[in-house]
């Protein structure tokens, strides 16, 4: 093993707790609604980025390049200040939902360089301007611009003209798990000699202000080794524990508690206060800091003159050894430094093909690095925040407010998140495709992922797995159970056995949520599935989660796949189940027979189903007042779905489960109906390997929604697979009622509507999971089909492929975003030239919330390394294996292994 796979070993045994200090620290915690106590539910402007800095958080912290323990006690992280700024730079910026174009947005420039999984090593950098930081022009020009303009960003401010700039690296290394070595190393880019303030942060999350008799904390400055500075901190749960700073520098205290003065004119406890050593640094307010050098926040005040393009580098450690154990802090840094450096190299080398490009490692070791970066501390007690909003959830007749049925949560854990800036909140389905990618370099931790949203202090009783804190009861895709098994079959080949007691445990808790999507969303038992927006925002013609202009109700065709393939991955973890304890037979006899039912009600024949025979595609179905039906014939992602709904299943695999395949293939002898819905299978109709199949698609609809998914003209982009056909570009497709007109146009980059917030757009731009699962179903029919099932890709090209093929091409029109092209460009950085041309950044790689229909720019989110971190797998597997290897290894033992193989 290398030496950070030991350290995963000990962290799975509990010998070592190397992940109890990590990159836990939010980028945003105002803004969000954990600290929104308002009336109306405004969470932007009830907590803003201006009152940040001057008052005392409740649920969390935030900071720049930060790291905390598990449980967000004692805190780390950066501050700087360039001399001209208004404040101090402690914390990203960026504009809310109101301010911006396209919805709230990050204004900074920063990246994640680096991390193994344990945290032993951490690298990131931040692009600081050297002139005055445009917070109000970014504010103002922004608010100008309509959702048909670009987002103005901070390049186009012209602060960073001339390279005046600093790149302000940030460096962690672990000598032990409770001993943090830091380097910051801060590069002047500029033409000429520039001073900067640099002022690595302790503090203490707030605690003894929310809950009354909990102990204070305190930090002191003690006395330490000559020629630096150090700072004891006293915690009840955390012990003591010790900063030492490199060279003579000053230590400015202050208490992480509210201005109240400033914020809402009211006395300060304390002539101590959270924006303290702003004020002193800033403002010149000598008497902000507290002379007698305690507090609950500190910050070692390092004043610095670099030289154009020279580099100076500050040194610090936070440990839990005393000056008399420590004896010089830094007498082994710079080779623990090195040494840990050694240690990533040599874990992410192990991990990557060796087939894979230089340039393709490069992006997989930095997608992997944001997801690392991305967990976070998320503490949330609902009952505690009601009670706070007035809010008695077990008294009846209570005024509703917003997430007050899901009292019961009590969340306090270290969570991946799709991206701490703008959405520093987990989201349920984005989290089953974050435990995906994170099981290349830590299958524990993806696990422990999916094992929360599942505890008894997140799932609802109802069964209901939470969505995200604006709205707990929103409907998310149910992929939980496909990423379930997929850890187990990972695990599975990484160890040679499965973890059962994993599998065993979530299978109970899915069958709940099973149950609340049967008793939920299919509200007249005809197995057809509703659910809403289902994370596609706005991809319907309306929004799918209000009431319908028209009346009635939607039958949704991507909420019916859904539940179909909830249906086949619980059939195979209750199959597995059931090898070893035959009590589980009945539930996978019982999970099959659901799926034939939905299989029959969507694939029905006639004018009112879901199949459109003329087009050759499936669409949402409209069920008016009256009973008449009407198809939404928009070609979107949601009639690509169906085809994610399928499952190989393995000869061994009825071989394990005799009594479940005879009284399937009975049920299907008897009800020949149910037979005629499906992908033929079984007696008759086994694929290569004598193989079986549950589909959703037959064959001759395979071959027609194929032909128009790899339809340049219509989903088939040169970097993935679009959300909507390009066709709609030309034919939008028109719906009106009552005198209103609904439109769905091709729009290949940002959404021309206000449908949930307008921050995202679901009508022709390319999505990594929903790519993510055509993948994992092309390559689940070529397990079947062999090379006995070949098409046209692109459409009409007269290239004929095998599924393996079409997946394969697929997977690198995806992976060619990030990487550069002949002429050296990165689609993802579309036009901005800084990113494409300068040796500062063309390779520091951002992994955004979608992409460009038709050029690959990344849109969205910036730092959405959360789903689109699964390029990385991408990467990973077919950087591995070959379709003859694929084929011949099966499910069980060949795509998890090939995929996982570190030979």
């Amino acid at each position: 093993m290398t030496q950070e796979e030991t350290r995963l070993q000990e962290a799975r045994k509990g010998t070592s707790d190397w992940k109890k200090w990590g990159p836990y620290l939010s980028e945003r915690q105002w803004g969000t609604v954990r600290e929104d106590y308002s009336k109306d539910g405004n969470a932007w402007d009830y907590f803003t980025h201006d009152q940040a800095r001057s008052r005392a958080y409740h649920w969390g912290e935030d900071g720049l390049a930060g790291i905390s323990d598990d449980k967000q006690l004692l805190c780390f992280a950066v501050a700087l200040w360039n001399g001209r700024d208004p404040i101090l730079k402690e914390r990203l910026f960026g504009l809310t939902n109101s301010e911006s174009n396209h919805g709230e947005d990050v204004k900074e420039y920063y990246f994640y360089l680096d991390s193994t999984p344990t945290h032993s090593y951490m690298r990131y950098l931040y692009k600081y301007p050297q002139a005055a930081f445009p917070y109000g022009d970014l504010v103002a020009t922004s608010k100008q611009r309509n959702r048909g303009d670009m987002e103005y960003e901070l390049l186009d401010t012209g602060v960073f003209n001339r390279d005046r700039y600093f790149d302000v690296f940030v460096e962690y290394a672990k000598q032990t798990s409770e001993d943090i070595l830091v380097q910051i190393s801060v590069c002047n880019r500029g033409p000429e000699p520039a001073k900067l303030h640099v002022l690595p942060t302790l503090w203490f999350r707030n605690t003894w202000t929310w809950w009354p008799g909990t102990p204070k904390p305190s930090l002191r400055q003690i006395t330490g080794k000559i020629g630096s500075a150090a700072v004891a901190a006293s915690h009840a749960q955390l012990g003591e524990r010790y900063l030492y700073c490199d060279g003579d520098t000053a230590l400015l205290f202050t208490e992480n508690e509210t201005n109240n003065n400033r914020i809402f004119g009211t006395p300060n406890v304390s002539p101590y206060v959270k924006d303290g050593i702003n004020n002193c640094v800033v403002n010149g307010k000598q008497d902000a800091a507290n002379p007698e050098h305690t507090g609950t926040k500190v910050a070692a005040h390092y004043q610095i003159n670099i030289g154009a393009g020279e580099t100076a580098t500050i040194r610090l450690r936070l440990c839990d050894l005393a000056p008399s154990a420590v004896g010089d802090p830094f007498k082994s840094f710079a080779q623990t430094m090195q040494i840990r450096q050694r240690d990533a190299d040599e874990f992410y080398q192990d991990i990557t093909p060796e087939r894979v490009s230089k340039d393709e490692a490069l992006v997989m070791r930095q997608a992997l690095a944001g997801m690392l970066w991305s967990k976070q501390y998320f503490g949330f007690d609902l009952h505690k925040w009601l009670v706070e909003h007035g809010v008695d959830s077990m008294r009846p007749g209570q005024e509703a407010m917003r997430n007050s049925e899901w009292f019961h949560m009590v969340n306090q854990h270290i969570i991946s998140m799709p991206d701490k800036w703008e959405y520093p909140w987990y989201a349920a389905w984005d989290l089953a495709f974050h435990s995906i990618a994170l099981s290349t370099v830590d299958v524990d931790f993806a696990k422990e992922q999916l094992d929360l949203m599942l505890r008894v202090s997140f799932l609802h009783p109802t069964g209901q797995i939470p969505a995200y804190e604006w709205n707990f009861s929103d409907v998310n895709p149910p992929v939980h159970a496909w990423a379930t098994i997929f850890l187990y079959r990972t695990e599975q080949a990484l160890k040679g056995e499965g973890d059962l007691e994993f599998l065993k445990r979530s299978f109970g808790k899915l069958m709940l949520n099973f149950s609340w999507w049967v008793n939920r969303k299919d509200r007249f038992g005809k197995n057809l599935f509703e659910g809403g927006f289902l994370g596609l925002d706005n991809i319907g013609v309306f929004d799918r989660s209000a009431q319908l202009p028209t009346g009635g109700h939607l039958e949704q065709a991507d909420g019916t796949a859904w539940v179909a393939l909830f249906c086949q991955n619980m059939f195979e973890i209750s199959g597995e189940l059931a090898a070893h304890d035959s009590s589980f037979e009945d539930m996978a006899i019982k999970l099959a027979d659901h799926f034939l039912l939905i299989a029959h009600a969507m694939n029905q024949v006639g004018s009112d189903g879901m199949w459109d025979e003329e087009d050759g595609f499936y669409y949402d179905v409209l069920r008016l007042p009256d009973g008449s039906a009407t198809r939404l014939k928009v070609r979107s992602m949601v009639g690509l779905l169906p085809l994610c709904a399928t499952t190989v299943i393995e000869p061994w695999q009825r071989e394990r489960l005799p009594k479940v395949t005879e009284i399937l293939r009975e049920r299907l002898r008897r009800m020949p109906e149910l037979r005629e819905s499906i992908h033929p299978t079984g007696a008759g109709h086994l694929g290569y390997g004598d193989r079986g199949i549950l589909a959703l698609v037959k064959p001759e609809r395979l071959r027609r929604i194929l032909s128009r998914m790899l339809d340049e003209n219509e989903f088939l982009s040169p970097y993935g697979i679009r959300a909507l056909s390009r066709y709609h570009a030309e034919h939008p497709y028109l719906f009106n009622v009552g005198g209103e007109e609904f439109r769905v146009n091709y729009l290949p980059a940002e959404s021309d509507t206000g449908m949930f917030g307008g921050n995202s757009n679901w009508r022709g731009p390319i999505w990594m999971p929903m790519n993510a699962l055509l993948l994992r179903a092309l390559m689940s029919f070529y397990l079947y089909y062999g090379d006995s099932f070949k098409i046209e890709c692109p459409t009409g090209s007269g290239k004929l492929m095998n599924l393996f093929e079409v997946a394969r091409e697929i997977a690198n029109r995806l992976i060619r975003i990030f990487l550069r092209d002949k002429s050296g460009r990165r689609p993802v950085y579309g036009g901005a030239e800084k990113f494409q041309t300068d040796p500062h950044w063309k390779d520091y790689v951002l992994f955004y919330e979608y992409f460009h229909g038709d050029n690959g720019a990344g849109l969205g989110a910036s730092h959405q390394t959360g789903w689109t971190g699964c390029i990385a797998k991408l990467i990973e597997i077919f950087g591995r294996i070959d379709a003859n290897q694929y084929l011949a290894a099966g499910k069980k033992s060949g795509f998890a292994k090939a995929a996982t193989s570190r030979k």
